[in-house]
């Protein structure tokens, strides 16, 4: 990896907030990017969806700026449009700029993060309603199967909370409750600033100083440890689709253990393009659904590996068994050493690419540094390089298991067909 024009400049502010500077000077656009906790885990049942109401409710408005429209013209006028997202366990906002407006960009996206001004909160309510509604039937019941998925392996738990909230939190939210929100995550304490591109780190360590000065220092929000699961899970919801959505789930190790980098190769072995075992045999080799996947999503203490399919209703026990006999097959026999080779090839030519990518250099080590690591591009692409087949061998009999296991599917299904998609969940025998 040609990373020798990647230097990475790192300063703590007097509010606390951590600083990184990535200077890129190959790139023609700097990122601007803000990293908080913030997310469901963060947040109590009577306030879901608080963290991703108060991202909307950032880009109604600053002082100078004071509506939605106003903000977005401000912002477009310098060469920029605000983005922003909201996962499980973090968030963030971002902007990239044009070198020249670099130094008017920072101190309007500081606004935008330490000034907002609630501005129309039940406009923006009316719109994230819709939102939630796409994951609702007519009758108001969740049919959306990653959210399901997740309420599933996490009962009565944050982890298992949406990211919008429900209809009912969402009306719970009002301007004050939105203001603690802000004061909480979005303060020194609990949120990492991120500059990448063709920058010079001093200057950006003198604007951050300089117009981020009002966030709070704040304090670590403390969680709530993830559970323990013990046996299979399986949950079937009707919706009167033209197809049903399968969800295979299981328990997966988290950001801070050692068997982290061999479980990222395991889902990348399963799924990482139209070759890998997913794809190749549900789609190409069965022809049994237009599309299938697989996700890692590790948090600090736990994560979780899933396998999505959707498929017309007679075809959910079969495709499900599918899942079931690919995942079990990987536990048993393990990936060829070809197969590995190539999985770290992929990884180490997408690390690579984050070279040009100036957002993703951002977010690559903004959300490293908000997670407690420093971990270079070069450094990780070493950690995956020595991930052994063996080691991936012994990741997938941990993880693959059904006693850690969940199954959801959402649709048409007759009481034998869900029984069948159940039983394949319970019959898994990995490495046996």
């Amino acid at each position: 990896m040609q990373s020798s024009d990647v230097r990475v400049h790192r300063a703590t502010l007097d509010r606390g907030l951590r600083l990184v500077c990535v200077s890129q000077p190959l790139l023609h656009g700097i990122c601007v990017s803000l990293h908080v906790h913030a997310g469901p885990r963060f947040e109590q049942i009577d306030s879901n969806g608080c963290s991703h109401m108060l991202e909307h409710m950032l880009f109604r408005g600053v002082p100078d700026h004071p509506s939605a429209h106003a903000l977005a013209v401000a912002m477009e006028r310098l060469g920029g449009t605000l983005y922003g997202a909201t996962h499980t366990d973090h968030g963030h906002m971002s902007v990239t700029l044009p070198p020249e407006s670099f130094d008017e960009g920072v101190k309007l996206f500081a606004q935008v993060m330490t000034r907002p001004v609630f501005a129309d909160i039940e406009v923006e309510r009316s719109i994230i309603r819709e939102e939630i509604l796409e994951g609702l039937d007519e009758d108001g019941s969740s049919i959306d199967p990653d959210n399901l998925a997740r309420a599933l392996m996490y009962p009565s738990h944050p982890l298992g909370m949406p990211i919008t909230g429900s209809l009912a939190s969402l009306d719970a939210i009002g301007e004050a409750v939105l203001r603690d929100h802000h004061a909480r995550l979005y303060a020194g304490t609990n949120a990492v600033l991120c500059i990448a591109g063709p920058i010079d780190p001093l200057r950006c360590e003198r604007l951050a100083a300089e117009h981020f000065c009002a966030m709070p220092t704040g304090s670590p929000i403390v969680t709530l440890p993830a559970p323990g699961q013990d046996g299979p899970r399986f949950q079937f919801t009707e919706n009167q689709g033209s197809q049903t959505d399968l969800r295979l789930a299981f328990r997966a190790p988290g950001r801070d253990d050692p068997a982290e980098p061999a479980a990222e190769m395991l889902m990348r072995l399963l799924d990482d393009g139209m070759s890998t075992r997913l794809y190749a045999r549900v789609c190409d080799e069965k022809g049994l659904c237009y599309d299938v996947s697989a996700d890692y999503e590790p948090f600090a203490d736990d994560g979780v590996l899933d396998l999505a399919a959707t498929v017309r209703h007679e075809r959910a026990p079969l495709v499900m068994r599918e899942l079931c006999g690919i995942v079990e097959d990987l536990a048993e026999r393990g990936p060829t050493e070809e197969e590995l080779r190539v999985c770290k090839s992929r990884h180490h030519w997408g690390l690579e690419a984050l070279l040009d990518h100036v957002e993703g250099l951002a977010d690559y080590h903004g959300l490293s540094q908000l997670h407690g690591s420093e971990e270079s591009l070069v450094a990780r692409r070493e950690k995956i390089e020595r991930v052994t087949r063996d080691e991936v061998v012994e990741v997938a009999r941990r993880v693959f298991r059904p006693e850690v296991g969940s199954a959801v599917a959402v649709g048409m299904l007759r009481k034998g067909q869900r029984k069948e998609i159940e039983l394949a969940l319970a019959s898994l025998r990995p490495g046996r």
